[in-house]
């Protein structure tokens, strides 16, 4: 597998339909950006079950807004479309493997449940 570039299109519809999606939030005139990019895409290479998603930040600056990037890289983790990482700067092979195994290894029943009790605890909203 390959990375695919998301848009505001198809960038939810992404992340709903698939059990783990990573998304590396880029440009290319950042040069961070272009070192993790060969990285990112190894990783892509090595993991055939989880979808590696890059989206432009000039071309999606609507999209790169509503999901309040502010430094780039940032690379974020979604499991059964729950946002459960997010991190900006580049990260070595050894660090993106952790967080991979962090994704994978999380408890997502827990995880929901924690979610659920959030939101009960939240003020209603008027």
């Amino acid at each position: 597998m390959t990375t695919r570039n998301l848009t505001a299109s198809d960038f939810e519809s992404t992340i709903t339909s698939n059990d783990i999606v990573l998304v590396d939030f880029w440009a290319s005139w950042c040069g961070p950006c272009r070192m993790f990019a060969p990285v990112y895409e190894a990783s892509s290479e090595e993991h055939p079950d989880i979808v590696f998603g890059k989206v432009d930040t000039e071309a999606e600056q609507a999209l790169a807004s509503a999901a309040r990037i502010t430094s780039i890289p940032t690379l974020m983790a979604f499991r059964d479309g729950i946002l459960v990482f997010s991190q900006p700067g580049a990260l070595p092979a050894a660090a993106l493997e952790q967080v991979i195994a962090g994704v994978r290894g999380l408890d997502m029943d827990d995880i929901r449940s924690q979610i659920a009790g959030q939101q009960q605890g939240a003020p209603a909203a008027r």
